[in-house]
This record gives C-alpha cells, sequence and structure tokens, in this order.
C-alpha cells in the first residue's frame, strides 16, 4: 500500500461511469449559502461538557436522519473501504474496543465488513456487540458514550435509509500518515463510486477529501459529481507541500479541474484575501471548524462571499442563518430573473459587536 505518491497524470484511462452533466464544461455552483451538517447531526466530543456533542451517534443513520429535520442542504461524512471492498461510514483510522481493561486497535481498512460491524451496538436480535471507546488528541482513552446510539453502518444503508432529499457530502478518507500508491487509491475509488451510482439517484452529491491525489483520481474517474479539496488552510504542516496552504489548494483545484475548496475557518481568518482569488477562479469555498459553531462567524462567512458551513450544531446554526441571512426575491424589470438579496442586517448586542471586533485580528496572528 505504502509505496510510492503517483499523481493522477500517470493513471491510464478509466471508463466506469455513465454520461454525466458536467462532461460538456457545466460549471459547478453552490446555488446559495448552504448549511451542512457535520458527521450529520454533528460530532461527537467525548470529552465535552456540552450536551449536544454527545447527543447522536455521529455518522450513523440516525444521525443523519435527524440532521434532515432542520433546513440544511447536506451531511457531511467520512467513507472509508473494508478488505473486502465495502465503503462503509467512519470517522478514525482505527476503531478501538476495550474487554477485561485491555484496548483493542484494528485499522478499519483492514477489518471486513463483518468484522466492522461488530462494534457498537446491533441492528439484529438487540444484542450489544464489541464496547466501542476512543482515543483523544491527547491519548486518553475514553467510553464512546451518546444518549442516542446507532450501529455502524455502510454507504450503501445510508442511500437507502437516509432522507431522499437530503445531500451528501462524501469525504474520502485516507490515513495523513501513509504514502497510497495509484492501484490502491483507484481499487478503493471505485468500489466507491460503483456504491454512489447504483444508489444516488437525484440525490446531491459532493466528493471531498484532504489527500491531493485522491482528489486528482475521483476527477479523472467520473465528471458527474464535484469534487472539493480538503485543507486546514495553514493551520498544520504536513510533509504533502500540496495540503499546507489555501495557496496550494487553488493551485491543486486549478490544474485539475476540481470545483471548490473546504477550508479550517480559521485558515480563511487568517488569510481573508484569499477569499476573493478564489471566488475570481470560479471556484466554491466551503469552511469547517469549530467556530461555525458560532453564529456571528457564519454570517461573517456569508459576508466575506463564502458559499457555506459545515457546522456540529445544527439546530443552533440553521436557526441563526435563518435570522441573520433573511433573504427576498426580487424579480427584475422584465420578470426573467430572480436574484438573492440580504433583505435587512442582523442587530447585534454588544458583546456580539466585541466579539465581531475581536475576531478577525485574533485569529491572522500565526
Amino acid at each position: 500500500m505504502a509505496l510510492k505518491a503517483l499523481h493522477v497524470s500517470d493513471i491510464p484511462s478509466i471508463d466506469i461511469v455513465p454520461e454525466s452533466p458536467f462532461s460538456d464544461g457545466v460549471e459547478f455552483k453552490v446555488p446559495k449559502f448552504v448549511v451542512i451538517g457535520h458527521r450529520g447531526h454533528g460530532m461527537n466530543a467525548l470529552q465535552s461538557l456540552d450536551r449536544r456533542m454527545r447527543a447522536i451517534k455521529e455518522n450513523s443513520i440516525m444521525s443523519f436522519n435527524a440532521a434532515a429535520n432542520f433546513p440544511i442542504d447536506f451531511v457531511e461524512f467520512d467513507v472509508q473501504v473494508t478488505n473486502d471492498d465495502c465503503p462503509v461510514i467512519f470517522h478514525d483510522d482505527f476503531i478501538l474496543s476495550q474487554e477485561n481493561g485491555v484496548v483493542f486497535e484494528k485499522r478499519i481498512t483492514e477489518l471486513c465488513l463483518s468484522e466492522f460491524l461488530a462494534y457498537g451496538p446491533q441492528r439484529e436480535g438487540g444484542n450489544d456487540g464489541k464496547i466501542l471507546v476512543r482515543k483523544t488528541k491527547d491519548g486518553k482513552i475514553v467510553q464512546w458514550e451518546v444518549e442516542q446510539d446507532d450501529p455502524l453502518c455502510t454507504l450503501e444503508e445510508a442511500f437507502l435509509n437516509v432522507e431522499p432529499s437530503l445531500g451528501f457530502n462524501i469525504e474520502l478518507k485516507f490515513d495523513d500518515h501513509i504514502v497510497y500508491d495509484q492501484d490502491y487509491l483507484a481499487h478503493v475509488l471505485n468500489a466507491i463510486l460503483k456504491v454512489v451510482f447504483d444508489h444516488a439517484k437525484n440525490r446531491p452529491i459532493i466528493f471531498s477529501t484532504f489527500q491531493p491525489d485522491a482528489a486528482s483520481l475521483v476527477k479523472k474517474l467520473q465528471s458527474t459529481y464535484p469534487v472539493f479539496f480538503l485543507t486546514n488552510g495553514g493551520c498544520e504542516i504536513y510533509e504533502d507541500e500540496r495540503r499546507n496552504s489555501l495557496e496550494e489548494a487553488l493551485k491543486l483545484c486549478l490544474e485539475n479541474g476540481l470545483q471548490g475548496i473546504v477550508s479550517e475557518i480559521k485558515g480563511i481568518f487568517r488569510n481573508p484575501g484569499i477569499v476573493s482569488k478564489i471566488k475570481e477562479s470560479e471556484l466554491s469555498l466551503l469552511t469547517y471548524g469549530s467556530l461555525n459553531n458560532v453564529p456571528e462567524a457564519v454570517y461573517m462567512q456569508h459576508l466575506m462571499g463564502i458559499d457555506g458551513v459545515i457546522v456540529d450544531l445544527v439546530q443552533e446554526i440553521t436557526e441563526a442563518v435563518t435570522n441573520l441571512i433573511t433573504s427576498a426575491m426580487v424579480i427584475d424589470e422584465e420578470g426573467l430573473n430572480e436574484k438573492l438579496q440580504l433583505h435587512s442586517k442582523p442587530k447585534f448586542s454588544q458583546h456580539e459587536l466585541s466579539f465581531l471586533l475581536k475576531l478577525i485580528p485574533q485569529l491572522i496572528q500565526i
């Protein structure tokens, strides 16, 4: 698996997909300011004092359908492929279980499907599977306990059981510490694409990934769905230079015909001038990060021209977007075109104004 990094230009042509609405040069554009649920209804932060971060099991059918109860456009989730070629939905590279005080760790991509599904609550028979635990960033092992639990699931199950009008932002998940060869990437992406083309129907789909070669390759393998490159925007540094700045992300998108960038919002706030460069390049721009759970930070992004946000607090942020970004339909004199315009600016409290005034200067400091 980890041999060398090969670029998309080295691969043979692979014809696996049907006619594409984008194949004739049609450009993808995010139609409005979109709100996307992070791992569904929101990620699980098991050490957080905020109960909302432990409400529903992340990346689950229950979480996706809970998010669909609010006016969001997409749910974002992470897809990996088991060693028997089944795309499953799970964020971490490794899955951890605990038995008699001993922690067992397995890489997702080394499990077969039945082994993967044996963790956590089970759909049939009401039996519990292997007890799930999680490792925090500081290495601490914590019980994966949430208020509403749900079984692990496959990508196919998500297509079959999640509200069909809800869009899927499918993150193609790869380990940051592995250099993948071309054949492995193609094999994994083809397994995912098969499920997507078999089951997507009219559901809106966006692909995204932090892996530069996977982003280039999935664009080459299909042209039906837009591909976005994920970046920390310089907030973390990697050996692969293409991952280390928004300028590199922009370059990668333009060289490979990708449709957009998804950046950690701190990277944007530290380098706000990049927004105009991205928009001038006719790319879409979405963001993620903990600041996207702050309504004022979301509204600031709307003013900056950012196209949408990935959030954990789905209910709170969708309500804030509705209140802060009230839109009115304006029909031109001939009645042919419809445009969205800001109806009125929100009235901020003194505390909120202080937050906004301090936000950008604090974040642009490296």
